[in-house]
């Protein structure tokens, strides 16, 4: 372990230590790459890229996370962690924040709203996720 925020987060319960498997971790990285990748076809629907880049992006976070040593079911939680386990910059961090909100909108009360903007700025805030995870693993 050796991060306080993240060993904080443990104490109050809304993180669990859980040793990481390197299965699991690979597993995350490749259906991250691969959703990542899809999301950028532009012949998909807007809703559709927007749906693949955000789990994408969670699949990264989570093999952030769990490359550390820790669990939590929580999306969101997994999303806020990235500045302890790949200083992801706040900024965009946000982009993450907004496309969580985004997601339960749609999927809690059938709202969509995306457009080109967010999806664009989602690509590139996970794409950066991918490659600091990578970086990360390969160490």
């Amino acid at each position: 372990m050796g991060h306080p925020q993240l060993d904080n987060l443990v104490r109050i319960g809304q993180l669990h230590t859980e040793p990481a498997v390197p299965g699991e971790l690979r597993g995350l990285l490749r259906s991250g790459i691969r959703r990542l990748d899809d999301a950028g076809h532009e012949t998909l629907s807007l809703e559709g890229r927007f749906d693949l880049a955000y789990n994408a992006a969670h699949a990264l976070a989570l093999a952030a996370l769990r490359h550390q040593g820790y669990r939590s079911q929580s999306r969101y939680l997994v999303f806020q962690c990235l500045q302890h386990t790949i200083n992801l910059p706040q900024e965009q961090w946000r982009v993450l924040d907004q496309a969580h909100r985004r997601r339960n909108l749609a999927e809690h009360e059938g709202e969509v709203d995306v457009d080109e903007q967010l999806v664009a700025a989602l690509l590139r805030v996970a794409r950066e996720v991918a490659s600091r995870v990578e970086k990360m693993m390969a160490t």
